[in-house]
Formats: structure tokens, sequence, C-alpha cells
């Protein structure tokens, strides 16, 4: 078992203030495969203090040199991208292919689209002709803490230290507990490609405790989240006292709108987009709303496809998908099939329990329901597992009403073969992001939702202004 009790604080590793061991549990096997400690807010204050003192210095340090630090940085991600996958598999249960081919590769990709954005981008420029004597300045915010979720480790690392550090931010990185060793791994790093000490900051814990203590924290100038609504609402009353910035990505429940005329691989592409990462996306299309001529064939083809579904070991080569990272999210996905038995949804394939030959570990059947109200619980609530819902509609107007009705506003889908209906209905949705017929979005597009879906956008010049301030100076000379 990995002995990972450290904490990256100052630019070196250091002992806990207090010894607090929490196990990290290989979801394939119900057993330990590290020990880490969680914080203390002793741990905590260190980390922000080291921040606070090192961020005059890199705020003022010139934008190519910081610049400089991150192509290092990813040179050197690049060497150890494999070691990375091998990271992020064993602590959440990625099937290895998939850690190395996406989980992996997400870190490098936001990377490199955030060094070609801050070279890019004006962090000095003219109001407008209107206003010759008046600039715009934008400015490094402070000391971020940066709290990141379980599912796509090195995505949401990357999408917020790198523009932190380019906008001439420090960071305290608080990953979570459950999946802590890729962050290790990245701080490692980020030792090695000779960022100035205190400019990155790592302190593990869970939410209640280095979570909470860097949300109400005086000396932390703004929190970004990504993670549940339940803990995205807790953060910004913990943050209000404070008054600091605070950007949230949170849930969702991703309605994909199939019309009669859509391609012919639309349920195929949804079902399998579903079931990614062991449905453990927050903009997976859980919700399957078919047009009523073509949907008991859809229904068939859905069900066809979960039945096919392979699910294996972390380690196994292949398209298949892992457990789900721990006994609680296990619990909770059980819980909630049960419940569409409960209230009538017609089960067409998978269910409750385990995969056949997969007593031990923390795997679920690849489940689809059918006939699937949108009163549902199964309809409302995020079960982030490999469960899809399948709802029937008659018209435009009817499957738009539907794909808003939620809580949530994330990521939508669109699959038709008509341009004029998929640009007016991806008008209509309300939600941060429309794909439409599996065209993915592009690099640099802005990730992030609407309603409890949270107010956050990550990714390109959003996701770099979102760690900058915005400064009006007149008289410029």
């Amino acid at each position: 078992m990995l002995d990972k009790r450290q904490f990256f604080i100052d630019g070196r590793w250091v002992a806990p203030a207090v010894a607090n061991d929490f196990n990290v549990i290989d979801p394939a096997t119900e057993t330990a495969c590290a020990v880490i400690s969680l914080g203390s807010a002793a741990d905590t204050d260190a980390a922000v203090a080291a921040a606070r003192a090192a961020f005059p210095a890199w705020r003022n340090t010139p934008l190519d040199a910081r610049l400089s630090h991150i192509d290092t940085l990813l040179r050197i991600y690049t060497e150890r991208a494999d070691q990375m996958a091998a990271a992020i598999s064993q602590e959440m249960g990625a099937p290895i292919s998939l850690a190395r081919a996406a989980q992996a590769a997400a870190g490098a990709g936001h990377i490199k689209s955030f060094l070609r954005t801050a070279r890019s981008f004006a962090f000095e420029r003219p109001l407008g002709e209107h206003a010759p004597n008046t600039h715009i300045r934008y400015e490094p915010i402070g000391v971020c803490g940066l709290i990141t979720p379980w599912n796509w480790p090195m995505n949401q690392v990357t999408l917020k230290v790198v523009p932190a550090l380019a906008a001439g931010c420090t960071v305290v990185l608080k990953p979570s507990e459950i999946a802590p060793l890729s962050s290790m791994l990245f701080a490692e790093m980020i030792a090695a490609a000779g960022f100035p000490a205190g400019v990155f900051n790592l302190v593990n814990g869970d939410g209640a405790g280095v979570g909470t203590q860097l949300s109400g924290h005086a000396d932390v100038d703004m929190i970004s989240f990504t993670g549940s609504t339940r803990a995205g609402i807790a953060i910004s009353k913990n943050a209000a006292d404070t008054v600091k910035r605070v950007s949230l990505e949170l849930g969702g429940k991703g309605a994909n709108l199939i019309f009669a005329d859509a391609d012919e691989k639309a349920v195929v592409r949804g079902v399998r987009r579903c079931f990614n990462n062991s449905g453990q996306s927050c903009n997976a299309p859980t919700r399957m709303l078919v047009e009523r001529s073509i949907y008991e064939q859809a229904v068939a083809t859905a069900a066809e496809v979960a039945r096919a579904t392979a699910v294996g070991q972390p380690g196994q080569e292949g398209p298949h998908i892992g457990p789900v990272v721990s006994a609680a999210q296990f619990d909770k996905i059980q819980r909630l099939i049960q419940a569409g038995i409960d209230e009538g949804a017609r089960l067409v394939a998978g269910g409750p329990g385990k995969p056949e030959g997969h007593d031990t570990g923390y795997f679920v059947r690849p489940t689809v329901f059918a006939d699937v109200r949108n009163t549902m619980t199964i309809a409302r609530e995020e079960i982030f597992g490999p469960v899809l819902s399948i709802i029937p509609f008659d018209s435009e107007d009817e499957a738009i009403a539907i794909a808003n009705d939620s809580p949530y506003g994330l990521t939508h889908y669109v699959q038709t073969q008509d341009p004029a209906r998929a640009k007016r209905v991806a008008g209509a949705l309300r939600a941060g992001m429309v794909e439409v017929n599996g065209q993915p979005l592009g690099a640099g597009a802005p990730f992030g939702g609407y309603k409890q879906s949270g107010n956050g956008r990550e990714g390109g010049v959003w996701g770099l202004e979102d760690f900058l301030e915005v400064k009006a100076v007149s008289d410029w000379r």
C-alpha cells in the first residue's frame, strides 16, 4: 500500500500537522491501495500563507516567464502520461485504455489549450475608440482555493490550476480525498517544472475539513469548485462572509433529444455516451427523449447496446466500463435503480445488483429504463452511474419542455438531420452546452451550465477570465 501522508506546501513535501489517516480504496478490489492524511486547519493555514506570500512576485513575473513554466509542465506531463493514467485507473477505477486516451489525455489537452489562449489574450487593451483615454487591465485575482472531484481528476485539475497560474494567481489545490493519487503526481510534475515555492500548494482533505476551511478563509480570494450541487450551495454560503468570488461547476441531467429523422447511429451513440466512464460524468446524456414514431425501436436498440456493454477490470485493455468509484456511490446507484422499478418505469436491461462474475468491486450492471416520466426520481436526480432513462415525446415543443424541466442545465444533445430544427432547438434549450449529431465541442469552448449546474465557465478565454479582475484606468500614459 502506498504511503502518501504528505502535503505539498511552499515548494516542498511536508508532514501533516496532525495525523489523520485516510485509506484510498481501489474500487475494483474494495481494498486500500494507499493511505493519505486529511489536512487540519493548521495545514490549510500554512498552504494559504505560502500562496499569499508567493503572490506578489508571481503576479509581477512576466507572462512569458509564467508560460515557460507551464510549457515545461506540459513536457513533463506528456513524458509521464502513462504514470498518470495508471494512477487514475487505480484510484477511481477507469479502464486503463480510457484512462490513457481520455482521462490523462484531457489534462495535456487543457494545458496546450490554455497556453494558446494566454499567449493571445490581451491583458491590457483600450476601452474603445469612443474613449481613447481609458484602458482596461486584466489582473490576477490573488490566492485561489481549487476544489476538484474524483470522476475526471486531471480534466478538472488542469482546467483550474493551469489558467490560474497563467493569470498570475497562486493556488491551494484540494483534490477529492477519494481519488488523490493523480493530483499528488501532478504536484510532483509542478515541482519538476520549477515553479517558485508557494505558487502551487496541495493539501488533501475532505469537504467538511479542508474544503470548508478554504471556502471560508479570509486570505483566499477565490474558490473554484467542481462537484455536487449540494456541496456547491454549502461552499457559496460559507464563502459569503468574506465576499470572495465563487465559481461553480456542478451537476447535470442531460437530455438527448432524438427526432425521427436522426441518423441511424444516434441511439447507439447516446447509450454509449451515457455509459462512458461508468456513467460518472456530469455532462452525460442520461435522459434519452425519443420521438414517438421511432420510440420502440430506440428502446430495443438501447437495451441491446446495454446488454452488449462489457464490464471489466480497470487494468484490462479494451472498450469496457469499470467499477464506480466507491461503496457509497454504488449504494446510491442501487437505491435509484430500485426507485425506478418501484415508480413504474419499464426495466429493459440491467437492473439491481452486480454483473455476473463481478462479486468483488463496485461494479454496476449497465441499465436502461423505458417509459420513464420526467417526474420520476430517476429522471430528476443525478444518478452518476451507467443508468439511462428513455422518455417518449410527440412534438418538438414537448421535447424542449421535457428537456428544460429540470433543476439542471449543463449539457443537452440534439439528433436531427434538419439544420433549421437543430438550430431552433439548440437555441431553446436552457443549458450551457448543446452538442448536435455527435459533434463534440471544440478545444477551448466554455464548459459550464445554467441553473443548478453552476455559474462558472471553464476552458479557453472564459476559463482564463475566471481568475482575473477587471480594472479600468483613465489617462493612460
